[in-house]
């Protein structure tokens, strides 16, 4: 019934969370000699899950290691200013998803008032 309802949306906010949590903890490693950033191709991802690979494995086989633009000196990968601009494009990409399911629970709850 969810997947009826929500469409790819469900599985895209689940999605996003999980990479935004890939994300947060690249910022936090920052100063970690030898720490590998990572990302979820998200377009990837979402692919693989509208196929019926389940989430956590279509977020696995989508993650893949940041290639840095300026190595740095002790094997540190992550570039703090190109994984804040991925946190901020996927924070938004997620909170348009949430509005997206709030509007269909709106509507269902409306249509179940009879209004």
């Amino acid at each position: 019934m969810s997947q009826d309802l929500f469409g790819i949306h469900g599985k895209a906010l689940e999605l996003r969370s999980q990479r935004m949590g890939l994300i947060a903890s690249n910022i936090a490693n920052a100063g970690t000699p030898g720490y590998k950033a990572k990302d979820i191709d998200f377009a990837a991802a979402i692919r693989a899950a509208d196929k019926g690979v389940g989430l956590d494995k279509a977020a696995d086989a989508a993650t893949q290691y940041r290639v840095p633009v300026m190595p740095s000196l002790d094997g540190n990968t992550v570039e703090l200013q190109n994984e804040q601009l991925a946190f901020s494009e996927n924070a938004v990409g997620y909170s348009a998803t949430l509005d997206f399911i709030r509007g269909r629970v709106d509507t269902v709850k409306r249509a179940l008032r009879g209004e």
